[in-house]
């Protein structure tokens, strides 16, 4: 016996929460790399908590080269640096400059790809030549010149590495932004905006910024991951901050005092580990995002 469906009976939309829990059971990758990043925020805040990470994570503060025990969960390095505390103090200034580069590199090129994709005109002209002549200079090589230009390298610091990360992170997201832009300005919504009198900030905060959220928070994580691994590259040719115990500079001097063949395997372990937790967390995030921001792959319930 079939059962008759009452035409005329209300459609009842789903919560905001049954939205998302649905969206998070098709991406398990953005729990994954959620979960991730939760681990190593709350691995870098609770243990600067539990460790003097302000003596403990610079030289000469226990024996150096000591095994991992159980005084010393992960070892010490060749200048006495507990790499617990390095670890811990490491995880936090590492992503302090991601952090940075990665929010100067998107409010950066947002305000750039705005100009040229709303405006248009000479000032579009003006941003696609300078982006298409940086984009045929290497990221790093253009990185290392600026940061070989500061004469005392002790002076380097995590404020100079974000900025140097950030030199070109915004050129990506230039690039996402004027091309959505030059899309959604021809639109019923916004040629109506402007018949309402709003005018041109007021259209691109009101009107298409709402749209640009997804793609954004995508570019956002992209931003971060790049400044990372460009700050990781630096560290890695001796141009980080030295006197800072980074992931990066963490594994210079291992690397620099051969730790891999004096066997000393701890050394090099827990900061490579840490590294790909970093990358694996964001890249994950960042794969998560993609349904929202590209509406090509995004599925339906």
């Amino acid at each position: 016996m079939e059962l008759a469906l009452d035409p005329h009976a209300p459609v009842t939309q789903p919560s905001q929460l049954t939205l998302v829990l649905r969206y998070l059971r098709r991406n398990p990758s953005l729990v994954v790399g959620v979960l991730l990043l939760l681990f190593l925020v709350g691995f870098g805040a609770i243990g600067s908590l539990l460790i003097d990470t302000s003596t403990r994570a610079y030289p000469l503060a226990a024996p150096p080269v000591q095994p991992p025990s159980a005084q010393y969960p992960l070892g010490t390095d060749r200048d006495g640096r507990d790499l617990l505390a390095v670890m811990v103090r490491g995880v936090l200034l590492t992503g302090a400059v991601g952090l940075m580069a990665g929010t100067v590199g998107i409010v950066v090129g947002t305000v750039v790809g705005f100009l040229a994709g709303y405006f248009g005109g000479w000032v579009d002209a003006v941003i696609r030549w300078l982006t298409e002549v940086l984009m045929t200079i290497p990221p790093l090589v253009l990185q290392v010149i600026v940061a070989s230009t500061i004469v005392d390298k002790n002076k380097v610091t995590i404020f100079t590495m974000a900025g140097v990360a950030s030199v070109l992170a915004w050129m990506g997201t230039a690039r996402m932004v004027r091309a959505q832009v030059l899309s959604l300005r021809e639109r019923a919504f916004v040629s109506m905006a402007r018949l309402s009198g709003m005018g041109d900030l007021e259209i691109i905060f009101r009107e298409l910024m709402p749209n640009m959220l997804p793609y954004l928070a995508a570019s956002f994580v992209g931003a971060v991951m790049g400044a990372i691994g460009a700050s990781f590259g630096l560290e890695a040719l001796g141009l980080g901050p030295v006197r800072e115990p980074t992931i990066g500079m963490t594994i210079r001097w291992a690397v620099y005092h051969s730790a891999i063949f004096n066997q000393w395997w701890w050394w090099v372990l827990w900061p490579v580990l840490a590294l790909i937790l970093i990358f694996a967390s964001l890249a994950l995030i960042n794969r998560g995002l993609d349904e929202l921001a590209n509406p090509r792959v995004r599925r339906t319930e």
